[in-house]
């Protein structure tokens, strides 16, 4: 079946995330795809192990990392190791990914363990505060 929900991810500096998304959890961008108005991304899309995810920079956006160190509220929200807002993807050699993601200076909130519900896991975080969380089929 072919991916039927796309989530869409707003980032502060969209090019920065770009990079760092392709050398931290090895996404690959669709160039050509990519919008851009007056030097801002507004729309990218990036491909993992054959889904998409779409990105961009709204007007004044404001990351979760940025929410956090203004908000009370955003910090008590994310005030664990859990993905509370953000995106699980399931990966092939959850251990291998987790190395590059921490090689390449990912906020690693959790490292890999087996939770109990036929994944083991790690949860991370993006350098604009986005939580990631990568499993692999047991």
């Amino acid at each position: 079946m072919a991916q039927r929900i796309v989530p869409f991810i707003g980032y502060e500096d969209a090019s920065a995330a770009i990079e760092w998304l392709e050398r931290a959890y090895g996404f690959t961008e669709n160039r050509e795809a990519r919008y851009e108005e007056e030097g801002t991304i507004t729309h990218a899309e990036l491909e993992l192990g054959g889904a998409t995810i779409y990105l961009s920079t709204p007007p004044e956006y404001a990351s979760p990392r940025r929410l956090r160190e203004t908000s009370d509220l955003a910090r008590r929200a994310h005030d664990n190791p859990w993905v509370v807002d953000g995106l699980f993807v399931e990966v092939d050699d959850v251990d291998a990914h987790h190395r590059r993601a921490a090689a390449a200076g990912a906020t690693i909130l959790r490292e890999p363990e087996e939770p109990g519900y036929g994944y083991r896991v790690y949860t991370a975080e993006d350098p604009e505060g986005h939580r990631w969380m990568f499993g692999q089929r047991l």
